[in-house]
């Protein structure tokens, strides 16, 4: 009889490594939201802190959720935020999966039709210009043709190989990404996000309370998350 495989615990922050990172600050006390009241601890001159134990519960079901579909892929992260970007093309990159990292393309997941042909459009204009095959254009249509391209690699590159809609989404800030939070409820895509003090925590399905404004605290958050995804695929 097979034995089965033994599923390795995922590795969690401490929560001194969440205090270190600075996961703990949330937002000035007249800027909450009354639904993040749970999993606050104090306040100290006039700022809300988070309760890290109750941040480190909260990641922990959100990347058991995330290792369990990874296997499935489809999984996209997005940061718009300055401080999610780099983060997120990096962790991304680093656990192989989609993410959008500018800004959120209107209609991505409700008019997935539409943004599928740009990104088939761009990998195609890409593969052209790799191949030489515009080496017959004018030198003026061969500029215009790679202006088309880094734009379309700026807005939508880190979507490249798309072409479903994806399984879930997980987001730096589900505040600064609410449109993507909104499309995502409304095709029934789950959304994993970090919540702010000053957000909403059931507008995602998983949500992570911490600070969504530090790219020290963004980065362990999705760096777990990451890990996640690639111990789902292992």
């Amino acid at each position: 009889m097979e034995k089965k495989k033994k599923v390795q615990p995922l590795k969690i922050p401490t929560a001194e490594e969440l205090l270190e990172a600075g996961v703990h600050f949330g937002h000035l006390k007249r800027r909450w939201y009354p639904k993040m009241a749970p999993f606050i601890y104090t306040e100290k001159g006039g700022v809300h802190v988070f309760d890290l134990y109750k941040t480190r519960e909260k990641l922990t079901e959100a990347a058991q959720f995330l290792r369990k579909v990874a296997i499935e892929g489809g999984v996209l992260f997005v940061g718009t935020k300055r401080q999610a970007q780099e983060v997120i093309a990096r962790e991304a990159k680093r656990a192989g999966v989609f993410y959008l990292n500018k800004r959120w393309v209107g209609g991505l997941l409700t008019n997935f039709d539409s943004v599928k042909k740009n990104i088939e459009k761009m990998e195609d204009l890409s593969k052209k210009i790799k191949d030489k095959e515009l080496s017959h254009y004018t030198k003026k249509e061969q500029l215009l043709a790679a202006r088309e391209l880094a734009n379309l690699e700026g807005e939508i590159g880190g979507l490249r190989g798309m072409r479903a809609l994806p399984r879930v989404l997980v987001l730096a800030s589900a505040k600064g990404d609410e449109i993507a939070s909104a499309e995502g409820r409304q095709l029934g895509v789950p959304v994993v996000g970090i919540i702010d003090t000053n957000a909403d925590p059931s507008t995602v399905n998983y949500p992570i309370p911490g600070n969504d404004d530090a790219t020290s605290s963004i980065g362990i958050l999705i760096g777990t998350l990451a890990d996640a995804v690639l111990a789902g695929k292992k």
